[in-house]
């Protein structure tokens, strides 16, 4: 087998040789640099800015000029100037006293009445009395005693006697049944103590005690009575068995006698009149103190009368308060939110203090100052509580800034300002401390003598973070 020659192999041709270009820098990933960077820009800007210092938020207010007044605040109530009260003239039966609180009466008008039987009878007696003396002094004259006279004089004796004797038994009789209703009161009382019977029971037993009580001083007045008549009846026939001898003398004894009656009849005229209380002015009813229908005691008071439209301002200060208050000082009553105050004055500061305790339990020298009302005292009655605030020094024209603005540094005050600038409703700056000067000071405000300008802006509530230099903010401010 004949081996032939392998075909030569083929060699491909090589590309042509290019011409050589300069060499030229580019930057590997060029956006994703730029990315990067921007990224670390922005971190960095975020760190320094979270690092910054925060200013601080403060309510600020300014400094003006305006009224400042300085005032004595206490609570006080209102009076009317001219009360009466109106008493029991006599001892007697009252009626029921019809009218209320708040009514209307004039000057005059019968407010209340005690039933005036008694006092009339005692007085239509003693007329009787008087005119029986006057009847036999013109007789004295011309007629002298007879038996007839004599006669009945001594029957009126016997008659006085059998009176007086029969009043006495009553006394005796009255005795015994205020006695026993002492006991039956005792005894109720006992048992209501112990719950075996009611209170009703034990207030039944009490008033009839006092039933028996009245009915034994009815007893004894008239035993007295009886006893006066008799020795009136005595001495009428001592008078007739001298007037057998001496006319003369029974005539002088009838002119003492007639005296007598007539004074004692212008006191029981005079107690008669005064069974109808009657209102002294024209005004208003305050109180009434006895409402029912009861026996009173002479002086018992029952109802009380007045002008509303006169009222006075009573105000309880404290002593060392008083001192700063004088005559003529302007009162202002405050009536709520929204309404302006009423005005009043000073018109006298009473010398005398008392002690009254706080709330606290506290003891505290207090002095009344008593004063007027210059608005009409509309809407106050008697007795309301007020709140007061007795102006003792203003002026219109003050440089003032707000007490909340104040703190103590050292003996002095100071207060923070804001130097910076205010946009719209805010302000920014920086806190200044500043040292002032003050004068009189209310409740709100402080009149400034130095340190302070109109205008200037201050920080109100200054907290213990707050320092001198420190950023502030404030969203509002009061200009």
């Amino acid at each position: 087998m004949k081996l032939l020659p392998s075909p030569p192999t083929t060699q491909p041709s090589s590309p042509p040789p290019q011409p050589r270009r300069s060499r030229q820098w580019i930057p590997f990933g060029k956006p994703k640099f730029l990315i990067y960077g921007a990224i670390a820009l922005l971190t960095l800007l975020l760190i320094i800015w979270a690092f910054r210092p925060t200013p601080l938020r403060v309510e600020v207010g300014t400094v003006q000029r305006g009224t400042l007044q300085v005032t004595v605040d206490a609570e006080g109530k209102t009076r009317v100037r001219d009360r009466f009260t109106i008493a029991a003239g006599v001892n007697g039966q009252l009626d029921r006293i019809t009218l209320e609180a708040g009514d209307s009466v004039t000057k005059g008008t019968v407010v209340a009445q005690i039933d005036p039987l008694p006092q009339t009878a005692a007085v239509r007696q003693a007329l009787a009395q008087l005119a029986e003396w006057r009847a036999q002094r013109a007789g004295v004259d011309t007629q002298r005693p007879k038996a007839a006279a004599l006669q009945q004089t001594r029957d009126r004796i016997a008659v006085a006697t059998a009176n007086q004797q029969q009043a006495a038994a009553r006394v005796t009789q009255a005795e015994v049944a205020l006695q026993q209703a002492q006991r039956d009161r005792q005894r109720a009382q006992d048992l209501q103590t112990n719950g075996a019977i009611s209170r009703q029971q034990r207030e039944q037993a009490e008033l009839t005690e006092r039933t028996r009580t009245q009915e034994l001083a009815a007893a004894q007045q008239a035993a007295q009575a009886a006893q006066s008549e008799i020795a009136a009846a005595q001495q009428a026939l001592a008078l007739l068995q001298q007037q057998e001898s001496d006319p003369d003398y029974l005539l002088r004894v009838y002119d003492a006698r007639i005296a007598s009656t007539e004074a004692q009849l212008a006191q029981l005229q005079d107690t008669a009149g005064r069974t109808a209380m009657r209102s002294p002015v024209t005004g208003t009813v305050l109180r009434v103190l006895q409402k029912s229908a009861q026996f009173v005691s002479e002086g018992t008071p029952l109802l009380e009368i007045g002008d509303v439209a006169k009222q006075e301002l009573v105000i309880d200060v404290l002593s060392t308060d008083a001192v700063k208050i004088k005559p003529g000082d302007g009162i202002l009553i405050n009536r709520g939110e929204g309404t302006p105050p009423t005005r009043a004055k000073v018109r006298r500061v009473e010398p005398a203090a008392f002690t009254k305790v706080s709330a606290l339990g506290v003891e505290e020298q207090r002095v009344n100052v008593i004063g007027d009302f210059v608005d009409p005292a509309i809407g106050f009655g008697d007795g309301y509580r007020v709140d007061t605030n007795i102006v003792i020094w203003q002026n219109s024209d003050v440089l003032k800034v707000p007490l909340s603005a104040l703190f103590r540094c050292g003996q002095q005050w100071c207060v923070y300002r804001v130097n910076g600038s205010s946009h719209a409703q805010e302000i920014r700056g920086r806190a200044e401390r500043q040292t002032i000067e003050l004068g009189h000071r209310s409740n709100l405000e402080a009149e400034v003598h130095q340190g302070l300008g109109a205008g200037e802006t201050v920080i109100l509530y200054p907290a213990e973070q707050l320092q001198e230099g420190r950023s502030v903010v404030s969203e509002s401010f009061t200009r």
